[in-house]
């Protein structure tokens, strides 16, 4: 028997076509949990959602929606209520940055062009990063949770990130937003804590993604940047987080393992945030 008790309970997560949440998808699949998978991209979403199910005999669904049109999602809602009845897992795996939100200084010393600093960032980057990180958990956590308030069980499982912790240079919208899901999945756990739904969150370290690799490669040689050095140097472990490594986490706070853990954020970051750089 599965001691998780997973199986044959239903998840939404959103972004689940991205590189860390369709990894996430997968882990839950394979532990038998009716699997809805949310995405812009529709096609992507169900082609995910048909390899897993062949893998793991494991009903999953691609659904196309946007995290940030309450009405999209209120749609997919009832396309999963169909298909696999009411909610009892949301993963809030939907997120990114943006170049126009990104220095190309780390440290001003007044000799920069204005335009490479914090003086040349663009408000729509930061609108961008900001709607599409908070606001891509705030709806989705109004839409798919009332399940879970009528049946007074529940989970949600948001994304966050070391940025949230420690602010990074160069990206800073990303990791104000960042910090601003901690404090959402704190606020969220209290106001829910009586009606039988636990909120916590999960703050991957560092992971090559399409949305930092340009930071973290040099794309002419394929080696690391002078950032990315840095973060490897930051880190204990030397090493890059890879998706598979967050995913026993997200099993852990799903699971009644952890039914008394609510309003936390944990780090599975092999390191960084203990490390002083001493």
């Amino acid at each position: 028997m599965d001691e998780l008790n997973l199986k044959g309970k239903v998840a939404v997560i959103t972004g689940g076509a991205g590189v860390i949440c369709s990894e996430m998808a997968k882990s839950l699949a394979a532990k038998g949990v009716k699997t809805a998978i949310l995405d812009l991209d529709g096609e992507a979403a169900r082609k995910i959602a048909g390899r897993l199910q062949n893998e793991f005999g494991t009903p999953c669904i691609g659904v196309a929606a946007s995290v940030l049109d309450k009405a999209s999602l209120e749609q997919a809602k009832k396309e999963i209520n169909r298909e696999f009845g009411e909610i009892d897992i949301l993963v809030n795996g939907a997120g990114g940055n943006s170049p126009e939100a990104t220095t190309k200084t780390e440290i001003m010393d007044g000799s920069e062009n204005p335009e490479d600093t914090f003086f040349g960032l663009k408000t729509e980057g930061f609108d961008k990063v900001f709607d599409l990180n908070f606001k891509g958990t705030l709806l989705p956590s109004m839409v798919f949770t009332t399940d879970m308030v009528k049946k007074r069980s529940g989970v949600i499982v948001n994304i966050s990130s070391m940025n949230s912790y420690r602010p990074l240079t160069k990206i800073v919208a990303y990791s104000a937003a960042k910090s601003a899901i901690n404090n959402f999945t704190m606020w969220l756990a209290v106001h829910f804590a009586r009606v039988g739904i636990r909120v916590n969150a999960i703050a991957p370290g560092f992971l090559l993604t399409n949305q930092n690799r340009f930071l973290l490669v040099d794309e002419k040689t394929g080696g690391s940047t002078p950032r990315g050095q840095k973060v490897l140097n930051n880190t204990p472990m030397e090493e890059y987080c890879i998706p598979e490594e967050l995913t026993g986490t997200l099993l852990y706070l799903a699971s009644d393992f952890s039914k008394a853990v609510t309003g936390v954020v944990i780090p599975v970051d092999k390191g960084f945030s203990a490390f002083s750089g001493v």
